[in-house]
């Protein structure tokens, strides 16, 4: 116990659960970007997923918290209590399994809807590869529960990487198939096209941020397996895969019509008020036409979503021009 390095063993976890806690606050912007966006959309199974993810976020970080406070706190000068798994740690295991597989399938289900009307070879290939690969994370969690020490994880050491490499195996081939249906997706019409290319661009971002620390988990075990170097890096792991999954989601609240990004507050507030009636005189006729459309009617986005709001605006024009004649 005397060559225990607590620098790099538990010093390396509270550095990995300071810069989760970080990524658990953005995590909470983009649930509250969504859910903001979508206030009047009623319940939907996104809004079920991203309450999902979000719950499963909190819970990681509850349990990274615990098992901080217990090596550093409660255990403060106690070095027999170091060697020992706490229980926090070992249903941490369970959350990132069930947090990188929950996202891998909602990736998936996208998949499915984009492809529908072509082939369904490639969903079912990713289907059966993500089956396959969340077997081999429930087997690494079992295996870790099984564990005592941190000794132990040196004898599962293969099962780690194998965990690891199927992740990072999954985030590429999630990652070109939806690059592939949307890039054949393309209409011709300038203003779809570049929207396309941006989803294109921030698909492969983001795949390729989860790839990076998938293999960074792998490398540092590797190259110092004497450390806890690696389990710092895969505690933003699961917090990479909620952002990534959310962003996505937030896509279309980011980008304009034209692909570019914009800010709400760029576009006037538009309101639309059916209960205004307004009465044209023949003394108001002459100053009427320097009235702009935006000052006679305020429209809202949901207004325009709305089907049954162009019958009533057409028969409302109607009778508006009617009288006027």
């Amino acid at each position: 116990m005397a060559q225990l390095d607590l620098n790099s063993t538990f010093g390396a976890l509270y550095i990995g659960g300071t810069i989760g806690a970080i990524l658990f606050g953005l995590s909470n912007v983009q649930a509250f970007l969504y859910f903001q966006s979508r206030k009047n959309s009623g319940f939907t199974f996104y809004k079920l997923a991203v309450f999902w993810l979000w719950l499963l976020d909190v819970l990681h970080v509850c349990l990274v918290t615990h098992l901080i406070y217990y090596y550093l706190i409660t255990n403060y000068a106690n070095p027999p209590a170091l060697l020992k798994m706490v229980w926090s740690f070992k249903a941490l295991i369970i959350v990132d399994v069930f947090i990188v597989y929950s996202v891998h399938s909602l990736y998936i289900q996208r998949i499915w809807i984009i492809s529908k009307g072509r082939t369904r070879v490639l969903p079912v290939l990713m289907t059966i590869i993500i089956v396959l690969a969340s077997g081999i994370g429930f087997v690494l969690a079992w295996a870790v529960f099984k564990s005592q020490l941190f000794s132990d994880l040196s004898k599962i050491r293969w099962p780690i990487y194998l965990s690891l490499s199927a992740m990072t195996l999954i985030d590429f081939l999630i990652a070109s198939s939806l690059c592939y249906l949307l890039i054949s997706a393309k209409t011709g019409f300038t203003k779809t096209d570049i929207t396309l290319r941006t989803l294109v661009r921030d698909i492969i971002n983001t795949g390729c941020l989860t790839s990076a620390c998938s293999m960074a988990c792998i490398i540092t075990d590797a190259a110092m397996p004497g450390n806890f170097v690696f389990l710092g890096v895969e505690f933003l792991l699961s917090k990479l895969y909620v952002n990534s999954y959310m962003a996505l989601l937030n896509a279309r609240h980011y980008l304009g019509s034209d692909g570019s990004t914009h800010s709400s507050q760029a576009r006037p507030p538009l309101v639309y008020r059916p209960d205004v009636q307004v009465n044209i005189s023949h003394e108001l006729q002459d100053i009427s036409p320097r009235m702009s459309k935006v000052d006679r009617f305020q429209l809202s986005d949901t207004a325009l979503e709305d089907p049954t709001y162009y019958a009533s605006a057409v028969t409302g024009y109607a009778h508006s021009t009617a009288v006027v004649a």
